[in-house]
């Protein structure tokens, strides 16, 4: 029998597991989050390092471990679609409340090698189950399969559940149930190269739900592109940032609350609290200190504009909930009636990009305006265009001096920059 090697459980024990181009690894350090002291510094005999990684859109991994760094995390190791990383039970609370380009952080329990359906459930009944999970408690299983001899995504999970409920029905004598809307327990199986990793999902819902939107417009930005595409432009806070196509605002907001010092988690719920060793005291402590950093921000630093004035109702309605009621202006314009604020600032403009069918036409005099815009009115600027379409991008005119590789789900993108001067 083939035994898991690095069975750990948090809390208790991890080792560590587990490019794009033109990516700037700068983070803004959180205020009143970090204290000083390294992760390391911070690790005691009762609270040892956990294993875990962080998934992101990919093209920003090195901008999520530019952010662990801000964080205090060090150690951080960018790979295809994530980061890899060590930190104690603080330093995981800590990540899910701040990362802004992670999309969920897993923390390891175990890595076996895995090439039959018997080694597979050999594997994950080996794992100490009963120390993570309660007969009362309820889970769910995800997979990810790529490369490996089994190739069934439902088969592998149901696998999994089998060998967890019998493992804990042998040491309790009755087993959890599945609940896969909302468990207490999300359990991850990523099976790469029959190698299969198992890891407890520490953030449940995925990260980008801030929790502020509350609906969802047609084809929105989802939080975390938007979160990395600011962090490329390098901007900071300290001067003015517009997007004169807004829509629902998730740009706009996802700056103002980087500007604000608001952690992206702070008004939602996580898996880990829903976990037998939650820390509540290190959690509200965590959260306190976080809301002590925030700050107000001054007037016209962030601005928005639409014609969709449902959109823009839309976007007001997003910026009260995510704590930032009239420190983000937005204004109903079209396009060609956008006028930057001020002589110097950042410019982002996320435009459709013709995915469907004969919209490519439609949309080529949309791109000339977004050139005649910024050659016209936003010189003194630096203009960004997120565009997952490169012959629309021609239409601009203007000749990029960076281009950055992000992805839009499964849309491979382009971040334009131009400067305007």
């Amino acid at each position: 029998m083939n035994k898991p090697t690095h069975i750990l459980r948090p809390g208790k024990r991890v080792p560590s597991q587990h490019k794009s181009t033109d990516v700037a690894p700068r983070a803004v350090k959180p205020e009143g989050v970090f204290d000083g002291t390294t992760a390391a510094e911070k690790v005691s005999g009762s609270d040892p390092l956990l294993a875990c990684f962080a998934a992101v859109p990919r093209g920003a991994e090195e901008l999520a471990g530019a952010e662990l760094d801000a964080l205090g995390i060090g150690g951080a190791k960018p790979g295809k679609g994530g980061v890899s990383f060590c930190t104690n039970r603080a330093g995981l609370y800590r990540a899910n409340l701040w990362l802004r380009t992670a999309s969920r952080v897993l923390v390891q329990l175990a890595t076996f090698p895995c090439s039959g359906p018997e080694e597979l459930y050999k594997g994950v009944y080996a794992i100490k189950w009963p120390e993570l999970i309660t007969p009362d408690m309820t889970l769910a299983v995800d997979c990810s399969l790529r490369d490996s001899a089994l190739t069934h995504s439902g088969f592998v999970a149901l696998k999994t559940k089998d060998a967890v409920v019998d493992r804990i029905r042998a040491a309790c004598g009755s087993r959890p149930n599945v609940d896969t809307a909302s468990p207490d327990v999300r359990i991850n199986v990523h099976l790469h190269k029959n190698v299969c990793t198992v890891s407890l999902d520490s953030s449940g819902d995925s990260l980008d739900r801030r929790g502020y939107r509350l609906e969802r417009n047609d084809a929105p930005l989802r939080e975390t592109l938007a979160a990395a595409v600011i962090a490329l432009t390098g901007w900071d806070g300290s001067i003015p940032l517009a997007d004169p196509m807004c829509g629902s605002g998730t740009i706009p907001i996802e700056a103002a609350l980087q500007a604000a010092h608001i952690p992206p988690g702070l008004q939602r719920n996580f898996g880990f609290q829903r976990w037998i060793d939650f820390d509540s005291a290190l959690w509200e402590r965590l959260c306190g200190e976080a809301e002590q950093g925030i700050r107000k921000l001054p007037l016209d630093l962030v601005t928005g504009y639409d014609l969709d004035s449902k959109a823009l109702l839309l976007a007001g309605r997003n910026t009260v909930k995510a704590g930032l009621e009239g420190q983000i202006h937005y204004f109903h314009a079209a396009l060609l009636e956008f006028n930057p604020p001020s002589d110097t600032g950042t410019v982002i403009i996320n435009p459709p990009y013709g995915i469907r069918l004969g919209e490519e036409d439609d949309l080529r005099e949309l791109y000339c305006q977004i050139g005649d815009i910024m050659k016209k009115r936003c010189r003194g600027w630096t203009g960004y265009v997120l565009t997952g379409n490169l012959e629309l991008a021609k239409y601009i005119g203007l000749k990029a001096s960076r281009r950055y590789v992000l992805y839009n789900g499964a849309i491979e993108c382009r971040l334009l920059k131009y400067e305007l001067y």
